[in-house]
C-alpha cells in the first residue's frame, strides 16, 4: 500500500480550497462582521447559531459543542472520513494531483480506501444506467417518462437512467473496470447469489440519489413491468454510503434555493420533485424509500438557519386523501422542532405535484406551494373536522382533543391567536373558556415532565476548562486571551508578542499556547499568515491544546477603533506591565520577610532583582514591548 500524502500537496490542497465554499455546501452560512461567518452547528442540535467560519484563517469553531479545525478536519468529521480520504476528496474538486510517498520515492496510490471505492462504483453504475436509457431496450422507460411529461432534457439534468432486464449487465460492466463482487454487493449495487453476484436493479427506471456534494450514493428504481415479481419502488440498501435516513433527493439541485429563498418543500416521489423542479419550485426534495424523520429536519435546519421571524419556511405537500392526513400528522409528530414556521400543501382533489402538472399545468403546483396552510391550522382543523360539531359534546370534545395540540405552541403569541381561532371553528363563540381549556392542558403536560418545554440541552466542555482554574471574568485572563487571539490571527500587528515569557501570563492554558507559538519560531517568523493559524493548530501536542487553538483562531477580538500596530503594542504592553507588577509585589513581600541582617545576600539579590523590574517597566513605557 501506498505511504503517506505529501505535505507539500496537503498545504496545496488547503490553500486552493475555500473552507466558506465547502462548508457552504452543507449549511447555510451568514456574515457575522470582522470577516467571520456563523450558522448553525452541523456537529450538534441548536437554535441559534454558534458555527463560526473565519475565510481569512481556512478554520471553524462551533462555540457550542467545541468542535473545530481547517477545511480538511470539517470533511474529515461531516463524511466520515480518513484524513487521507478528506485529503483526496478534496484534491479531486480542485483538480490538484497528489502525490504519495514510500521508501522515499513517490507511487501511485492503489487503494483509495472503501468509501472512495463505493463513490467511484457507484458514478461507473450511473453513466452506465445513463447510457442505457437512451437505447432500443429503455423504451418503456422513455414511455413511463413521457407520460408523466418528461423527455430527454429532463432525463439528463436529473441523471435518470434505465437498468436492463439481465442479471448481470451492470455486475459485467463494472467489474470490467476492476471493481470487485464484494464492493459491489456492500454498496448495494449487486445482491448475493447461490452464484455469486448479479444485478440488484433490472428492468427499472433509475433516479440517482446524491449527497449534497454531487456524489451518487444510491439508486430509486421504478419496476416497468407490473406483471414482474418485486416492489413499485426499489431503493439501495443501507451501506458505508447510502443511509436513507439522512438523504433528501434533489437536495444537491435545491440546496442554493433552498438558502437563497429561505424555503423547502418536501414531496412524497422522484417525479415530484422533478415536477416541482420544471414548475418552478426549485426547493423541492424528496425523503428516499422512508419517512420524514429527525435527521432530515436538521439537514434543512441548518440549510435554512433556523430562519424563524424571518420568511423562513417548511412546506409539505400531501394527498388530499385519508393516506395524505395520516402522513402530514406523521410530519408534524417529527417535525415539531420549528412547526412555527411550517406549512401544509394539499390538493383537494387528491393530486400529487406530478399529476397536478400534467392535468393542470406548471403554474398549478406554484400555486399550490403558495397557498400552503399552516401546520398548526392544518392539524388543528384536521382534528376538528373529525367530529362533529353540530352538538354540544361534539363541539367539546373536539375542543379537548385539539386543546393539546394548541398548548403545545411554545410561542405564546402564536399560541393565543390560534386558541382564539379554536373557538370560531368550533362556532363555542366562548374564547375565555377556550383559552382555559388550553391553559389546563399546558398544565398538564408540565406534570408530565415539561414535554411542551424546549428541551434543555447542557453545553459542552470547552478547551478553556482543560485546566482549572480558568475564569473568565479575570481582567488578567482576559488580556491574555485578546493577546493570544492577536498572535494567532494578525501575527504582522504582534511584533512585540515574541518578547513575552511564560511568566507574564497567569493560567497554564495560555503558557501553553505560549510555548506552542515559540517552538514554531515565534510571530516574528510568519511568512504566511493565512497558514499561521493551522500551522499552530497542527502543532499543538493534544486534542485539547488543539481544539483551543483554533477557538483562539476564530474568536472574535474586543478592540474599540482601529485594530492596527498601535493598539496590538499597547494590548501587549499592558500584558508586560501586569507581570512586572505581580513579581514586584511578591519580590516585596518577600523583601518584607528576610532579615538584612542575617541573610544579606538574599536581601541584595531580590532588591536588585527589583531595580531590575523597575527598569524594564520604565523601558516599556518609553518604548513598548518591542523595546524590551
Amino acid at each position: 500500500m501506498a505511504g503517506r500524502i505529501r505535505d507539500e500537496d496537503i498545504a496545496l490542497v488547503r490553500e486552493r480550497t475555500p473552507i466558506a465554499d465547502v462548508i457552504g455546501e452543507y449549511l447555510q452560512l451568514r456574515n457575522a462582521g470582522g470577516g467571520s461567518l456563523k450558522g448553525l452547528c452541523p456537529f450538534h442540535d441548536e437554535k441559534s447559531p454558534s458555527f463560526n467560519v473565519t475565510p481569512a484563517k481556512n478554520l471553524y469553531y462551533c462555540f457550542g459543542c467545541g468542535e473545530g479545525g481547517d477545511v480538511i478536519s470539517f470533511v474529515q468529521k461531516i463524511d466520515s472520513l480518513s484524513f487521507i480520504e478528506a485529503v483526496e476528496s478534496l484534491a479531486r474538486q480542485t483538480g490538484i494531483t497528489l502525490r504519495y510517498e514510500e521508501g522515499g520515492r513517490s507511487t501511485a496510490r492503489r487503494d483509495e480506501g472503501k468509501r472512495r471505492r463505493l463513490l467511484d462504483a457507484h458514478k461507473a453504475a450511473a453513466e452506465y444506467y445513463a447510457e442505457r436509457l437512451l437505447t432500443p431496450e429503455a423504451v418503456t422507460a422513455r414511455r413511463f417518462l413521457d407520460e408523466r411529461g418528461f423527455n430527454r432534457v429532463h432525463a439528463e439534468r436529473f441523471g435518470l437512467g434505465f437498468a436492463p432486464a439481465g442479471w448481470e449487465n451492470l455486475t459485467t460492466h463494472l467489474r470490467n473496470q476492476g471493481f470487485t463482487d464484494a464492493e459491489l454487493i456492500e454498496g448495494g449495487l449487486a445482491s448475493q447469489g447461490r452464484r455469486g453476484a448479479y444485478d440488484r436493479f433490472r428492468n427499472r427506471l433509475l433516479w440517482p440519489v446524491r449527497e449534497v456534494t454531487g456524489e451518487v450514493v444510491g439508486f430509486g428504481a421504478r419496476k416497468l413491468a407490473e406483471e414482474e415479481d418485486g416492489p413499485k419502488y426499489l431503493n439501495s440498501p443501507e451501506s458505508p454510503i447510502f443511509h436513507k435516513g439522512r438523504l433528501l433527493y434533489g437536495m444537491d439541485l435545491a440546496k442554493r434555493e433552498i438558502s437563497r429563498k429561505g424555503e423547502a418543500v418536501i414531496v412524497e416521489g422522484y417525479t415530484d420533485v422533478m415536477a416541482c423542479h420544471e414548475a418552478g419550485v426549485t426547493t423541492a426534495v424528496a425523503t428516499c424509500g422512508t419517512s420524514f424523520g429527525e435527521d432530515h429536519l436538521k439537514i434543512l435546519r441548518r440549510m435554512l438557519l433556523g430562519r424563524s421571524n424571518q420568511g423562513g419556511r417548511v412546506v409539505f405537500t400531501f394527498d388530499g386523501d385519508k393516506a395524505g392526513q395520516k402522513a402530514a400528522v406523521r410530519a408534524f409528530a417529527e417535525e415539531h422542532g420549528f412547526t412555527s414556521e411550517t406549512f401544509v400543501a394539499v390538493q383537494p382533489d387528491g393530486l400529487d405535484p406530478c399529476d397536478l402538472r400534467l392535468q393542470h399545468g406548471p403554474q398549478a403546483v406554484a400555486d399550490l406551494v403558495d397557498g400552503a396552510s399552516p401546520l398548526y391550522e392544518f392539524m388543528i382543523r384536521t382534528i376538528v373536522e373529525g367530529y362533529d360539531l353540530n352538538n354540544a359534546e361534539g363541539r367539546i370534545a373536539a375542543l379537548d382533543a385539539a386543546a393539546p395540540v394548541v398548548a403545545g405552541i411554545r410561542d405564546e403569541g402564536v399560541r393565543l391567536t390560534y386558541g382564539k381561532n379554536l373557538d370560531r371553528w368550533l362556532g363555542l363563540m366562548d374564547e375565555a373558556f377556550v383559552l382555559r381549556r388550553v391553559r389546563q392542558h399546558m398544565g398538564r403536560g408540565r406534570a408530565r415532565g415539561g414535554a411542551d418545554r424546549p428541551r434543555q440541552v447542557a453545553p459542552a466542555p470547552t478547551p478553556d476548562a482543560q485546566e482549572a482554574p480558568y475564569d473568565l471574568r479575570d481582567p488578567s485572563v482576559q488580556r491574555e486571551r485578546q493577546a493570544l487571539k492577536l498572535a494567532i490571527q494578525y501575527p504582522h500587528l504582534a511584533r512585540g508578542f515574541d518578547s513575552l515569557t511564560e511568566e507574564d501570563f497567569t493560567v497554564p492554558q495560555h503558557q501553553a499556547v505560549l510555548r506552542i507559538i515559540r517552538d514554531q519560531g515565534g510571530v516574528s517568523s510568519v511568512a504566511d499568515p493565512q497558514h499561521w493559524p493551522i500551522a499552530l493548530r497542527e502543532a499543538a501536542p493534544n486534542e485539547l491544546q488543539r481544539d483551543f487553538v483554533t477557538r483562539l483562531g476564530v474568536e472574535e477580538i474586543e478592540f474599540y477603533g482601529e485594530l492596527d500596530e498601535h493598539f496590538a503594542r499597547e494590548m501587549l504592553s499592558t500584558i508586560k506591565t501586569h507581570s512586572i507588577n505581580r513579581r514586584e509585589s511578591n519580590l516585596k513581600s518577600e523583601l518584607h520577610r528576610i532579615d538584612q541582617a542575617a541573610q544579606p545576600e538574599e536581601f541584595d539579590r531580590i532588591f536588585a532583582d527589583l531595580m531590575r523590574l523597575g527598569q524594564q517597566k520604565r523601558a516599556l513605557q518609553e518604548g513598548g514591548v518591542e523595546s524590551m
